[in-house]
């Protein structure tokens, strides 16, 4: 346990910064599986639709560093890539 005062306050606040990335992080993941769910439905309006909302959480996301840009740029291209094969 930390034991000066400075270092007690750091410990709170990284619990408290740990649960707010853990919380985007979830709403991440949710995004993702909505887009998923909609795509194994095999409605692609539906899919694009959903998947303009989640591009917007994804790139949110990245902007705040809880992912990396990269990794965002690849699940909306997988993602896109996905719902486009709906077509065929």
């Amino acid at each position: 346990m930390a034991n000066s005062a400075q270092a007690r306050k750091r410990a709170r606040q990284a619990d408290k910064q740990r649960a707010h990335n853990a919380s985007l992080r979830s709403t991440l993941r949710t995004a993702i599986k909505r887009v998923q769910k909609a795509i194994g439905a095999g409605d692609k309006a539906a899919a694009q639709t959903v998947y303009q909302e989640s591009v917007a959480v994804l790139d949110r996301i990245a902007d705040k560093k809880i992912i990396h840009k990269n990794k965002a740029s690849r699940h909306k291209s997988r993602l896109s890539a996905q719902i486009k094969a709906l077509a065929a």
